[in-house]
């Protein structure tokens, strides 16, 4: 027998759970198929900033309690160079918009239980087959076989290597890629942040980053060469590049303690346009990957998931589907915004290979530092969608 719902949505990352929640809200039955187990969903470490818009989404549709009791307000940023440090205080030169520091398994943990909560259904360790846009069909495998679920409407949130963006046909869709040439060693350290500010140090060895993810954890970024290996970073090493790239000789030790997590992110991205396909609608990075050098891709994905809720409440409650036909529209601008931001500060941020545009990079940190246009040029755009 063949399962029915009217809002198939297969993952539960925070695309696919802020979209389950705001449907479920209005009472719209869904039901979400996930890859992964309950566990490995809500200990996945991802990203952890939210920008104004994602947090005004949650608190305004009661999803923001665990957020605004043990979230952390972050309106300041610091560079560091070979010219010394400055700090942007990004929140008074813009309208007073903060960032939300909030680890993203934290935020999954109170989606997904929010999500049961309202009569959500989820099931867990069934790793989508197939995909059919025209009949919203998923096809699934999980411990007991093969299964089939289908829907009114199919919503993929399973991410840049699922299977939704492939039932998007190629002859009707265009794909843009962009491999940025640059790697990150991503970091978890069992040690509490040793700066106020979010921090990114620019040196001839690579860039370095600082930030703060709970008061006993901190996440650090080194750039590394393109198919390093994770594991060939012992701690030792991790904190020494740490040391000279902060140039702690210059502006303090680091707070070290245990690295708990590290991985090779190979900074790359991609738009599918359009972003969506009969009954289908992508979601998150399903729809565009994202660089992490500017902190978008949760917030593009919560920032996607009101717009298509919003749309499919419209069809399903008021027989208008034109919100619907407009979504990629609504959405792909501010996707290139962000993908055009992103690789803004890449350009800023990562070493270059040659002494013309290590110079341009110099020159970019001495406006960012003294133009106060240019101040408020990031200040919008770094917070904003």
């Amino acid at each position: 027998m063949v399962d029915h719902t009217t809002v198939l949505i297969a993952g539960a990352g925070p695309a696919g759970l802020v979209l389950g929640n705001l449907l479920r809200a209005a009472g719209i039955s869904t039901l979400i198929v996930e890859r992964a187990s309950r566990e490995q969903v809500q200990t996945r470490a991802r990203a952890g900033f939210l920008g104004p818009n994602s947090a005004r989404i949650l608190v305004q549709h009661g999803l923001g309690a665990g957020m605004l009791h043990k979230g952390r307000s972050h309106g300041v940023c610091a560079f560091r160079g070979e010219d010394g440090e400055f700090e942007l205080d990004y929140a008074a030169l813009g309208q007073g918009e903060v960032h939300t520091v909030y680890p993203q398994q934290d935020l999954v943990t109170d989606l997904l239980a929010e999500y049961l909560d309202r009569g959500g259904d989820i099931r867990f360790g069934a790793a989508v087959t197939g995909v059919d846009s025209g009949t919203a069909t998923i096809r699934y495998r999980d411990e007991q076989g093969e299964d089939v679920v289908t829907g009114r409407f199919l919503a993929g949130c399973d991410g840049s290597n699922g299977v939704t963006r492939q039932a998007v046909p190629a002859d009707l869709c265009s794909r843009h890629t962009q491999d940025h040439g640059v790697s990150w060693l991503a970091v978890l350290a069992e040690a509490p942040q040793s700066m106020a500010a979010v921090t990114y140090a620019i040196h001839d060895d690579g860039f370095a980053g600082h930030m703060a993810r709970s008061p006993e954890v901190t996440r650090y970024y080194l750039q590394v060469p393109l198919g390093d290996d994770p594991e060939a970073w012992t701690d030792e090493r991790i904190w020494a590049a740490l040391d000279t790239r902060m140039r702690t000789d210059e502006f303090g030790q680091l707070k070290q303690g245990p690295i708990i997590e590290r991985r090779i992110v190979r900074l790359r991205s991609e738009v599918v346009d359009p972003i969506q396909h009969d009954r289908l609608f992508l979601v998150g990075d399903a729809a565009s990957l994202i660089s992490p050098s500017a902190a978008k891709g949760a917030n593009l994905a919560i920032m996607e998931a009101e717009v298509l809720a919003s749309a499919l409440i419209s069809a399903l409650h008021r027989d208008d589907e034109r919100p619907l036909a407009a979504y990629s529209r609504t959405c792909l601008p501010r996707v290139w915004r962000a993908q055009e931001f992103s690789r803004w500060m890449i350009d800023l941020l990562h070493t270059q290979d040659d002494d013309f545009r290590r110079a341009l990079r110099r020159a970019r940190l001495h406006s960012l530092r003294d133009c106060r246009a240019h101040q408020n040029f990031f200040a919008e755009h770094y917070v904003g969608i």
